[in-house]
């Protein structure tokens, strides 16, 4: 009989300004530490659980004290899978381009708006590094929804029509 995985249901969101992406050099955590990620993000609560967008507003709010009225073009684009160990890990990740120009900070470490010619420079988590990757060689160009699934040291995407 085999193991059935847990599940870890998480957000990110990346806002755009320009040809730059806000990062987060994310620091004190007991999961993911001194690595480059979204600007915001974390775990869905029991309530979002149908309602990524909810938790990825919720996580902006909380993280950085921004709402949705200062986003342009706020849109779901990567939903990723990944096993580690004993779980399974689902992230949706949302893109987002800023529409003003306001004063961000974060409780959670460093932003950093970093030009998308050096942003795959950075230290950042597997998946994070991957959906980044995929952003900047082709997702920035449409707006599919992409699916990815990783295995062993990649990350697989495809559009999902």
């Amino acid at each position: 009989m085999s193991m059935v995985p847990s599940l870890r249901n998480m957000t990110s969101v990346y806002l755009i300004r320009n040809e730059n992406m806000l990062l987060l050099y994310r620091q004190g955590s007991r999961v993911v530490n001194d690595v480059y990620i979204g600007a915001a993000g974390g775990h869905f609560e029991p309530h979002e659980l149908n309602d990524p967008k909810a938790c990825a507003l919720r996580e902006l709010k909380e993280e950085l004290n921004i709402g949705e009225e200062v986003l342009a073009e706020m849109s779901l684009r990567y939903i990723t899978l990944r096993r580690v160990g004993d779980e399974v890990r689902q992230n949706y990740c949302f893109f987002a381009k800023m529409k003003e120009d306001v004063p961000l900070s974060s409780n959670e470490g460093q932003l950093r708006w970093a030009a998308f010619s050096d942003a795959l420079t950075l230290p950042m988590p597997f998946t994070a590094k991957h959906v980044v990757k995929h952003y900047l060689e082709a997702g920035r160009f449409d707006d599919r929804l992409y699916g990815g699934v990783a295995a062993g040291e990649d990350l697989f995407f495809f559009p999902m029509e």
